[in-house]
């Protein structure tokens, strides 16, 4: 009757560990940058040295997911004097949730780090300026705002 007793109990404490467990993994789960981190291969194409200032209308907002495996991020393309280029801003997780709105037809000045992505020029944005109001998304060495509890 002892072990008996003994055996339902363990059962009952497994069981018990096995169901917390997986109460415990239905809550928030740590996903990381998504591919968008300074240590990352997109993180690493930034470069201080090529940063530029451009000005121009917005002509079109996107999802974008600039390499296998990375979470979707957001990118823009904007019509200069000179030039139609793609944008590259940051993960989407943390551009949906800024209170700078960007839309189709908004004059806007970028600056950012001019790189060639997939054969063509692009800018990965460090900020944009919108009338008065600034959207931060890297400091001056390209880290971006979203790691910056990581520093």
């Amino acid at each position: 009757m002892k072990k008996f007793t003994f055996l339902t109990a363990m059962i009952f404490v497994i069981s018990l560990s096995l169901v917390s467990e997986s109460f415990a993994q239905t809550g928030m789960m740590w996903r990381g940058s998504g591919g968008w981190g300074t240590g990352t291969p997109y993180g690493r194409i930034y470069n201080p040295a090529t940063v530029e200032t451009i000005a121009g209308e917005v002509t079109g907002i996107d999802k974008i997911t600039p390499f296998r495996g990375m979470n979707y991020g957001v990118h823009m393309t904007v019509k200069t004097d000179k030039e139609v280029i793609s944008i590259h801003l940051g993960p989407g997780w943390f551009i949906e949730n800024q209170d700078v709105n960007i839309n189709n037809g908004d004059k806007v000045e970028v600056k950012g780090s001019r790189v060639t992505f997939n054969g063509k020029p692009a800018i990965i944005a460090a900020e944009i300026k919108k009338g008065k109001d600034v959207l931060k998304l890297r400091d001056e060495n390209g880290f971006p705002v979203w790691s910056g509890w990581r520093r």
